[in-house]
């Protein structure tokens, strides 16, 4: 019986990844809207104490969307435009690591230049790939316009997604008890430990991280901007997005924009001050940041986060994506769970071999 169980769970996860990858592009406004949901709920369940439920879920809901809204308007156009001139300056580096740093790396490794990086092969590799981007994108934006169904559809999508997150929202409490109340009783204390368990580190992760990245990002961009560096805002803001693994957005923002005072100064005083810039950011998210916004309940290790990212974009696409840190954070807690029970278990203490 215990052996017709397990095929019968495997059949329908089997089904259920099947389902998913079928439907990625239904699902995707549907998972935007519960990943906003999840995120509103605590604020909305502290706003219930002094307003009804309705009310509350209106004023977060107006939050989130209005902050999105500022995004939209004032941050990504500024992005956008430092990006293009970031990619217009390419040559320009490539220059100067071909006349500063192949040099150096070549009398240091005793290897030719042209063994180490074939710059003028990499520059037209980039300008190319570049050029591609942006007929890509222009085909996109005409096929967009001259389509009338694939213009419906992402119209109903800026409509559903808002619609959506606006219902679960309101109804996210409601919707947890009429789970729990599925739930086999036998197993549900089980269950019940296991989703507390799993919401602890997805929560800790999802808000607390995203807090920490967009914290680290102002930090960076601010020591940028006084130092003086062009493009501070790209520099801080990619160092801080990719800061949820542990030291890499410490280092690709070192490289990065140590490299690019480097190019625009031409002295090791301003370098010295993009490194302090990014020293002070690591030290403010060791000793305050991710203390006390994230604690010590996400037990994600980096390699971890980033396969199971890589691996539900690959299996799933964008659906994967923002599946693929939810599974993980499940399957972490299980496994706690199942280590757990091991340890507690005569197998593992080898009570029954000793007789």
């Amino acid at each position: 019986m215990d052996t017709f169980k397990q095929f019968y769970l495997l059949i329908l996860l089997l089904f259920g990844g099947w389902l998913v990858h079928a439907l990625g592009p239904v699902l995707t406004p549907f998972l935007v809207s519960a990943l906003l949901a999840y995120l509103g709920d605590p604020v909305t369940d502290r706003l219930e104490r002094f307003m009804p439920r309705t009310l509350a879920v209106v004023v977060v809901f107006l939050a989130l969307f209005l902050l999105f809204g500022l995004v939209l308007v004032f941050l990504l156009p500024v992005l956008y435009e430092q990006l293009t001139r970031f990619v217009a300056r390419l040559p320009v580096y490539l220059d100067w690591a071909q006349q500063r740093i192949l040099p150096w790396l070549s009398a240091w490794v005793g290897t030719a230049q042209e063994r180490l990086l074939d710059v003028e092969r990499l520059r037209q590799a980039l300008m190319a790939h570049w050029q591609q981007v942006g007929a890509y994108a222009a085909t996109l934006v005409q096929t967009l316009t001259s389509s009338g169904l694939l213009l419906a559809n992402a119209l109903a999508n800026a409509v559903l997604v808002p619609l959506v997150t606006f219902y679960l929202l309101r109804d996210w409490d409601v919707l947890v008890v009429r789970i729990r109340e599925l739930l086999p009783r036998r197993h549900e204390p089980v269950i019940r430990r296991l989703a507390v368990e799993a919401d602890g580190v997805l929560s800790a992760f999802l808000r607390g991280q995203l807090l920490v990245m967009l914290a680290l990002g102002t930090v960076y961009t601010l020591g940028l901007w006084l130092v003086g560096l062009d493009l501070a805002l790209f520099y801080g803001m990619l160092a801080g997005m990719v800061s949820f693994v542990p030291y890499l957005g410490f280092i690709l923002g070192i490289l990065a924009a140590g490299g690019a005072a480097l190019v625009q100064f031409h002295d090791g005083l301003h370098l010295l001050a993009v490194l302090a810039v990014f020293g002070v950011g690591q030290v403010l998210e060791s000793f305050v940041l991710t203390p006390v916004l994230v604690g010590d309940r996400i037990g994600l290790h980096p390699v971890a986060v980033i396969f199971a990212v890589l691996a539900g974009g690959r299996l799933f696409g964008f659906v994967g994506v923002l599946l693929a840190l939810p599974v993980a954070a499940v399957i972490l807690v299980v496994l706690r769970h199942l280590r757990a029970r091991y340890l507690a278990s005569p197998a593992y203490g080898g009570e029954r071999g000793e007789g």
